[in-house]
């Protein structure tokens, strides 16, 4: 199990490699920059528990690395970015410590393409984010995947800019709403 867990992980990074930037040096280690333009690095607590409702939550901290829920996705792509991989690999490390913890991940699509087409695009796309984590690990029983396809944008519009940012795997902690 654990090889073939390694050889899907091995092929989703070999995969993005070949089209993207160089992953992160730090990836792999409990902090990562955050991505939402500020420079201090983001930590991973794990000392909260699992309880979604306590204070001093580390998956609501704009400071943890943890609140960061979104894994965007290429155009008709379902490969996960290196980039994401520090992401993934907190979201792991949070699972593995808190047992009760589920996770939903929520495949999303831009408004290109069929109903249909879209809705199995974002099935996949949510597949492969939870196939890493998966392959850190995180027990099958924590984890769901599911497609709205189009049907949930997190940005309306047809612009490039509004169509990348719906092309997405949202990550959410069954206890919590849809951010």
């Amino acid at each position: 199990m654990k090889k073939v867990a390694l050889s899907v992980l091995m092929t989703a990074l070999l995969a993005a490699c070949s089209s993207t930037p160089p992953a992160d040096p730090n990836a792999g280690k409990t902090t990562a920059p955050v991505t939402s333009g500020e420079t201090k690095p983001a930590t991973v607590d794990l000392t909260q528990g699992s309880d979604l409702n306590k204070g001093n939550n580390p998956l609501t901290d704009p400071n943890n690395i943890l609140s960061q829920r979104r894994v965007y996705f290429d155009f008709d792509s379902f490969v996960v970015k290196s980039d994401y991989q520090a992401l993934l690999a907190a979201h792991a490390k949070y699972l593995l410590a808190n047992k009760d913890a589920k996770l939903i991940v929520q495949g999303n699509t831009d408004d290109r393409g069929t109903a249909e087409y879209n809705l199995a695009l974002g099935q996949k796309r949510a597949e492969a984010t939870k196939k890493v984590l998966l392959s850190l690990g995180v027990p099958e029983s924590q984890l769901e995947s599911v497609s709205f396809g189009e049907e949930k944008p997190l940005e309306p519009g047809q612009t490039d800019e509004a169509r990348s940012r719906n092309r997405n795997a949202n990550l959410v902690y069954k206890g919590e709403s849809a951010q």
